[in-house]
């Protein structure tokens, strides 16, 4: 059975890179039938950071991407935190430095100072001199005795290279001579990244990692770790990187990159699903718009390109703005109404009634890209008094026949009945007509203006409609007398 997993460290909110890999992980273990593991990888204390797990969570299930085992749900491998799992690695470190694969470092921390700073001012690449590699067992046994702290370091062969097959770039090789003999227990007891990476995966049964190509260079490490424990490493899949448009890292100056960012400034979780598996993965076809459940039919390792991934924030706003589209007005309410009630809008208690909302709603549906729009098209609809945008005002207001044109359009309204689209807008032309105004533009935009205080938004007349009478005639009047 396919067995993948996502193991994400505790160090921040979840950036969209690295949880662009745990989708694509996630889509094969769905594609095959297989299992889709949680592991939340903290032996880092240092860089741990307080709601990280939390955050890995609430993102996972924002997406729909459930977990089959893991911390919550469970599982025959667990535990799957690390800092749970302690008293496992140091029985695979000990069969290492008996069969030679790796040994224990006593230098302090100023001598490995040193030695970089040596390294640095000659232009070499930073590793260890391999100053406690050849130790005799008496010394060994001498310094470990005394109390000195030590390490346990990867004792990489120093000929020849290592090589594996990658599922995506194909032949891999490194040669063993530009390979650090790096520290896979550290001297407090917990174990590296890449020593209880391999372990796990290994006790786990995992049988593909999906990652993301920044951990190529540590993945020969882990292939001569697992050659040095006897076992069968997992088949590999480094994924591409996603990159800023102009090639450079994904970074702040290109929008948000966390996930939780990208809620708040309401993107649809359909939408951001979508968007990600795009990220590096072709259907192979040009479609865009794929359901969750497409694209895990379609899913696999083949589609996955070598080349890096453009982030391009144009085609996730098109995207989302389709995603919205199809929503139906009452689900497109639901989702609405949490930014509503963020800005004070509407409250908790939903002073206005849901059918007026879903009226709202259905006006701006066409224009929305993000759902925090909704505040910046919508609030007007919500408010007792209107904020006059000055151009507006300016360009609209200045003429002469303006306030008679909004006085006559308030009598009309008054005693309109029904106070529906079509009755408005007759009501509006009839105006016009009555003026003798040479078209009904020039009451429809002053009209626009006093109702809304823009010139810009929902077809004049539907709106008109949903604010409804007692709304239209108090703004009406307040505008005449900011005329008069």
């Amino acid at each position: 059975m396919v067995r993948v997993r996502y193991a994400p460290s505790p160090t921040g909110r979840p950036h969209i890179g690295n949880l662009r890999s745990a989708l694509m992980a996630w889509c094969f273990a769905r594609h095959h039938g297989g299992r889709f593991l949680l592991r939340i990888e903290d032996t880092d204390t240092a860089r741990y950071v307080e709601g990280s797990v939390e955050a890995i969570y609430d993102s996972l299930e924002w997406l729909g991407m459930n977990w089959d085992e893991g911390p919550v749900v469970g599982g025959p491998c667990g535990p799957y935190f690390q800092s749970e799992r302690l008293d496992i690695y140091p029985d695979f470190a000990e069969r290492m430095i008996v069969s030679g694969d790796a040994y224990r470092c006593f230098c302090p921390k100023e001598r490995l100072d040193e030695v970089r700073a040596g390294q640095q001012a000659r232009k070499e690449p930073p590793m260890y001199d391999r100053h406690c590699r050849n130790l005799p067992a008496s010394q060994i046994e001498r310094l470990a005795e005394s109390g000195i702290p030590s390490v346990v370091r990867l004792a990489v062969p120093l000929e020849g290279a290592t090589t594996y097959r990658d599922a995506i770039h194909g032949e891999v090789t490194f040669e063993n001579g530009t390979l650090d003999d790096i520290v896979l227990m550290k001297s407090d007891g917990y174990p590296t990244y890449n020593f209880a990476n391999v372990v796990d995966d290994h006790l786990m049964k995992i049988t593909h990692v999906i990652r993301g190509e920044e951990f190529i260079p540590s993945t020969p490490k882990h292939i001569l770790v697992y050659r040095a424990l006897g076992l069968e490493p997992p088949i590999f899949a480094h994924v591409p990187m996603v990159k800023a448009p102009d090639g450079s890292k994904l970074s702040k100056r290109y929008g948000a990159t966390t996930l939780q960012e990208f809620r708040n400034e309401g993107y649809l979780p359909e939408t951001m699903f979508n968007f990600m598996a795009l990220l590096g993965w072709s259907p192979g076809t040009d479609e865009e718009l794929l359901s969750r459940e497409e694209i895990v039919r379609r899913f696999s390792l083949e589609g996955i390109s070598k080349s890096a991934a453009i982030f391009n924030k144009d085609k996730l706003n098109w995207m989302n703005g389709e995603y919205i589209r199809a929503l139906s007005v009452s689900g497109l309410t639901d989702r609405c109404l949490p930014f509503l009630k963020a800005v004070g809008l509407v409250s908790e208690e939903a002073q206005a009634s849901r059918n007026y909302i879903e009226s709202v709603i259905a006006l701006t549906q066409e224009r929305l890209r993000t759902l925090n729009q909704i505040a910046e098209f919508a609030d007007f609809f919500f408010t007792e008094t209107v904020a006059f945008d000055e151009k507006a005002v300016q360009k609209w207001f200045r003429h002469d026949y303006v306030p008679e044109a909004l006085r006559r359009v308030r009598e009309r309204f008054t005693a309109l009945e029904p106070f529906s689209t079509e009755a408005v807008e007759a009501a509006a032309r009839l105006v016009a007509e009555e003026m003798g105004l040479e078209n009904a533009s020039k009451i429809i935009h002053p009209l626009r203006v006093a109702l809304s205080g823009r010139t810009v938004g929902p077809g004049l007349f539907e709106m008109t409609a949903v604010l409804g009478r007692e709304r239209c005639v108090k703004r009406l009047d307040s505008a005449v007398g900011m005329l008069s």
